[in-house]
C-alpha cells in the first residue's frame, strides 16, 4: 500500500496533467488586446522600451491568432518604434514594412498613414534615401488628406519640403513650403516654428536675399532654444553655419558650428542613456527579432497539434494514469540525481551568461574605439585644421609676421592637432585600418622592442592579405593584449610572433624566455587578464592553447577561422 504522501503526490500530478490535457490557454478578448498593445505603446513614449517590446509582441501573438489586420499592424507599429527609439534603424525599416504589409489589407487610412510616414522618416532621417523618403511622405499625405488630418499634413509637407531642399531641388519644395506658411497657425503647434523658419532660411539662401535669409535663421534659433526641439536646433545652427560660410561670415559660421557639434554631442550622449536603459535587450535584438518572425508560422503548426490531442485525449488518459503509477515508483530513484544534474546545468549556464556579458562589454569597447577614433580624426582633427589654416590666411591678409601671440596659439593647434591624431591611432591603429593585420602587427613587435625586450616578427602570409575590418580588429588587439602580459609580467628578454594560414584558419604562435607561470593556478591567469582572450577568441569561434611552466618560458597557440 502506498503512503499517503505518495498519494498525494499523485492526485497532484495527475490535476496537474489533466489542467495541461484538456485545457488550453485561454485567448483574451479582442477589447483585452487593444488594451494590452496600447499599453506598449504608452510605454514606448514614457521610452520604457524593454516593457513596451514584451508586451506589443504578447500583443502581436493574440492579434495573429484572431486575425485582426488592424491590431496586427498596429503592434508591428509599435515593435518598429521601439526598435527606432533605441536607434535600430534596420530593424524598425523592416516591422515597418511589415505592418504596412497588414494595414494595406484593411480600411483604416490612419494606419496606413502612420505607418508611410514612419517609414518616410527612416529613409530620410537615418539611410539619406531621400528619394524613397520622399515617395512614403507623399503616400501619407494622400491618406492624411483623405482622413483631413491638419496637424499631419503640416507635419508630412514639412518633411518633404526639407527632403526637397536638402537634395538641391528647390522648385519642387516651394509649393509645399509655402502652403506650410499660409496654414501652419491653423494647426497651432509651435514645435514645428524651428524647422519652418530654417526651411525659409536656406530658400532665400538659395534665392540670393541674404538679409532674409539671415532672419529666418535667427527666428529659427530663438525658437530652438526656447523650446525643447534639440535636434531641429542643431540642424538650424548647421544649416546657418553654412549659409554664413558662404558669406563670408567665418568668424559667426564657425560659432554655430560648434554649437551643432556641442547639441549634437549631446543628443548622442542622451542616445547612449536610452541604450543602457534597455542593455538586457540590446544583447538579445536578433534573436527577438526572429521570435517574432516565427509567431505567424508558429501558431498554424500549434493548431494542428491541438486538433490532434483533442481526438487523442481518451486514449492518452489513460495511458498517463498507468505510467504515472510507474513514474512515482521510478521518481525517488532519479531525484537525487536529477538534483546533482541541475546544479551542474545552473553552473554551466551561469558560465555561458558570463562570457555572453564579457563578449558584449569586449564587443562594445570595440565599437565605441571605432567611433571615438573616428570621431577624432573626422571631426575634432579637421576643425583643429580648418582653425590653423584660417589663422593663417588671416596672418596673410593681415601681413602678420612677428606676433608672439599667434606664434604660439599656431604651435598650440599643431600640438592639438598631434595628440588628437596620435590618440585616434592608439584606439584604432592607422596601419591596421590603412594597410592590414601583418603590417600593423610587424608594427607592434617593433614598438614593444626596446632594451629590455626584443619581439621578433615572422608570417608565411603575404603582407598585403586582408581579412574582414572586425577580424582583423580582434586579432590585433588579441595579440596587443599578449604583448602587454608579457612586456608587464614575464621578465622575458626575448619573444616572437609566428603567423601562417591553414584550413582557411590563422595560426597565431607566440612564445616567450620568461619566468613563466603555472597555468593550473585559476587566480594566476584572471591577473594575467587570459580570460579576457579567451573571450575574444570564443567570440570569432576560435581555440586557445597555453602551455608555460614556473622558470620555462610560456607558448601560447591561436587558432582562428577567417571565413
Amino acid at each position: 500500500m502506498l503512503p499517503k504522501k505518495n498519494i498525494l503526490f499523485l492526485l497532484l500530478l495527475l490535476s496537474i496533467f489533466s489542467n495541461t490535457v484538456f485545457s488550453h490557454n485561454k485567448i483574451p478578448s479582442k477589447e483585452a488586446i487593444i488594451k494590452l498593445a496600447e499599453e506598449a505603446t504608452t510605454l514606448m513614449h514614457e521610452e520604457n522600451f524593454e516593457k513596451s517590446l514584451i508586451k506589443s509582441r504578447l500583443a502581436l501573438k493574440y492579434a495573429i491568432i484572431i486575425k485582426d489586420d488592424n491590431l496586427i499592424a498596429s503592434c508591428y507599429n509599435t515593435i518598429a518604434a521601439n526598435f527606432d527609439g533605441i536607434s535600430e534603424p534596420e530593424k524598425a525599416l523592416f516591422y515597418y514594412k511589415k505592418g504596412l504589409i497588414y494595414a494595406e489589407k484593411t480600411n483604416s487610412d490612419e494606419l496606413k498613414n502612420w505607418l508611410n510616414n514612419n517609414l518616410g522618416n527612416i529613409y530620410f532621417f537615418d539611410k539619406k534615401e531621400y528619394e524613397k523618403g520622399i515617395f512614403y511622405y507623399k503616400k501619407s499625405l494622400e491618406f492624411s488628406t483623405k482622413t483631413k488630418d491638419s496637424v499631419q499634413i503640416i507635419f508630412t509637407k514639412l518633411n518633404i519640403t526639407w527632403a526637397y531642399f536638402d537634395i538641391g531641388d528647390y522648385k519642387k519644395g516651394l509649393p509645399y513650403l509655402e502652403y506650410i506658411n499660409q496654414n501652419h497657425i491653423e494647426s497651432r503647434d509651435k514645435s514645428i516654428l524651428v524647422v519652418l523658419n530654417m526651411l525659409n532660411g536656406m530658400y532665400q539662401a538659395y534665392n540670393n536675399n541674404p538679409k532674409k535669409a539671415n532672419v529666418y535663421f535667427e527666428k529659427a534659433i530663438k525658437e530652438g532654444s526656447l523650446g525643447d526641439e534639440k535636434s531641429d536646433l542643431s540642424f538650424a545652427h548647421e544649416e546657418y553655419s553654412k549659409f554664413l560660410m558662404k558669406s563670408g561670415n567665418y568668424k559667426k559660421a564657425y560659432e554655430n558650428l560648434i554649437l551643432f557639434n556641442k547639441i549634437t554631442n549631446e543628443l548622442n550622449d542622451e542616445e547612449k542613456l536610452k541604450k543602457v536603459k534597455v542593455a538586457g535587450i540590446n544583447l538579445e535584438l536578433d534573436e527577438y527579432k526572429r521570435e517574432i518572425d516565427n509567431i505567424e508560422t508558429k501558431y498554424k503548426t500549434e493548431q494542428q497539434i491541438l486538433l490532434e490531442k483533442q481526438s487523442k485525449n481518451k486514449q492518452i488518459s489513460i495511458i498517463i494514469i498507468s505510467i504515472l503509477l510507474l513514474i512515482i515508483i521510478l521518481f525517488y530513484f532519479f531525484f537525487q540525481n536529477a538534483r546533482l544534474k541541475q546544479k551542474n546545468d545552473l553552473k554551466d549556464v551561469q558560465s555561458k551568461i558570463q562570457l555572453k556579458i564579457l563578449n558584449a562589454s569586449i564587443n562594445g569597447q570595440e565599437m565605441e574605439r571605432k567611433k571615438i577614433s573616428a570621431f577624432l580624426h573626422d571631426n575634432i582633427s579637421a576643425l583643429l585644421s580648418s582653425a590653423g589654416l584660417h589663422l593663417s590666411v588671416f596672418c596673410a591678409k593681415n601681413q602678420i609676421t612677428d606676433c608672439e601671440e599667434i606664434k604660439k596659439t599656431k604651435t598650440i593647434l599643431n600640438d592639438a592637432h598631434d595628440k588628437v591624431r596620435d590618440l585616434s591611432h592608439k584606439l584604432v591603429p592607422s596601419l591596421l585600418v590603412r594597410f592590414g593585420l601583418f603590417y600593423a602587427l610587424n608594427d607592434l613587435c617593433e614598438k614593444n622592442s626596446n632594451s629590455d625586450i626584443n619581439f621578433e616578427y615572422s608570417s608565411s602570409v603575404a603582407t598585403k592579405t586582408r581579412y574582414r575590418e572586425e577580424f582583423e580588429l580582434k586579432i590585433y588587439f588579441i595579440v596587443n593584449e599578449l604583448f602587454n602580459n608579457i612586456t608587464k609580467h614575464s621578465q622575458a628578454a626575448n619573444a616572437k610572433l609566428s603567423i601562417k594560414e591553414k584550413d582557411n584558419e590563422l595560426h597565431i604562435h607566440v612564445d616567450d624566455n620568461g619566468k613563466g607561470f603555472n597555468t593550473g593556478e585559476f587566480d594566476m591567469i584572471e591577473g594575467f587578464g587570459l580570460n579576457r582572450i579567451r573571450a575574444r577568441i570564443n567570440n570569432i569561434d576560435g581555440e586557445i592553447t597555453i602551455n608555460s611552466q614556473l622558470n620555462s618560458g610560456t607558448v601560447i597557440y591561436i587558432k582562428a577561422p577567417f571565413l
